[in-house]
């Protein structure tokens, strides 16, 4: 867990710690698409709840104090990693219980060290591992969603491979999903797969399973899309919305409502698809000032500001 949660905020601090064949697509993409010219004007639709990433608070504080915090910023929930020490479970249980907080997800820890798209057993078992400790943490919790990076193409990993051999093993992840009643929630982030919106409702499609779905980060977006187009493209598909800001100038993170993100254009979108359900914020660690503004700027997102 320590592994995977400090790649992941390494990745984030280098560019925000100063501020804090042919295709057959299914009926997703052309029955519930709307394009830009026919976005509705009407007032927002769905209800968007507030949240942050557990490892966004000051590390001196604890499990229970970080929850209280939350609530005292008028968050809804928490995304908490993998937790792979199963007597910390029930101190996570009763820390959302206590504050009145949802723990409604969990970002799954192992899937940068050991990807699902590798030719390597061993790798892959190790992944299935993790995910599965994640999907018994996630019906513990009641978090009903873990985040999966599904595949990493690298030197090693051809595309065409990374693709097959990870729908491969998330089919081996499934019938415990199903058991669990957990929906396994795919992630766009930086690993060179899936590169657009089609390509990427078309995987999840290609599974075929009601506990598939998308996890899509607004930030993760900017460099080579729009996250509007990309939310009325996969629209039913998204159960969870990730949110960072991101500067496409310096290609670099920022905070919230800062950099190139139209942000009352995202709101739009989600408003489009109908869309009801937590926005997590996914930012760099901060003191609990810092930590009250993002709760502001998403209170302005929120409203579509």
């Amino acid at each position: 867990m320590k592994t995977e949660s400090l790649s992941r905020r390494s990745f984030m601090k280098t560019s925000i710690a100063s501020t804090l064949g042919s295709i057959t697509f299914g009926s997703n993409v052309f029955n519930a698409h709307v394009t830009a010219n026919t976005m509705s004007r009407q007032p927002f639709q769905g209800h968007l709840r507030k949240s942050l990433y557990y490892n966004m608070f000051p590390e001196e504080l604890g499990v229970l104090e970080r929850f209280q915090a939350a609530k005292e910023m008028r968050f809804e929930g928490i995304e908490i990693p993998t937790l792979e020490e199963s007597e910390i479970v029930d101190e996570f249980k009763d820390a959302a219980a206590q504050s009145g907080i949802e723990i409604h997800s969990i970002m799954n820890q192992r899937h940068w060290r050991y990807p699902l798209s590798s030719a390597d057993p061993s790798v892959v078992d190790q992944s299935i591992e993790g995910m599965e400790i994640s999907l018994r943490n996630a019906r513990a919790l009641g978090a009903g969603v873990v985040l999966l990076v599904p595949a990493v193409v690298n030197a090693e990993t051809m595309y065409r491979d990374a693709y097959t051999h990870s729908q491969k093993n998330i089919k081996r992840l499934l019938p415990l999903a199903e058991e669990l009643g957990v929906i396994i929630a795919i992630e766009n982030v930086w690993n060179k797969f899936l590169l657009s919106p089609l390509e990427f409702l078309r995987y999840i499609e290609e599974i075929d399973s009601p506990f598939l779905k998308a996890y899509f980060d607004v930030g993760n977006i900017v460099l080579y899309g729009f996250p509007q187009d990309w939310i009325r493209t996969l629209n039913q598909m998204i159960v969870r919305i990730h949110i960072k800001g991101f500067n496409e100038k310096t290609k670099s993170f920022v905070n919230l409502r800062e950099g190139t993100i139209d942000w009352p254009e995202v709101r739009r979108a989600l408003s489009d698809i109908g869309y009801s359900g937590f926005i997590n914020a996914e930012l760099s660690r901060g003191d609990l000032t810092y930590l009250k503004d993002v709760s502001d700027q998403m209170d302005k997102i929120i409203a579509g500001e």
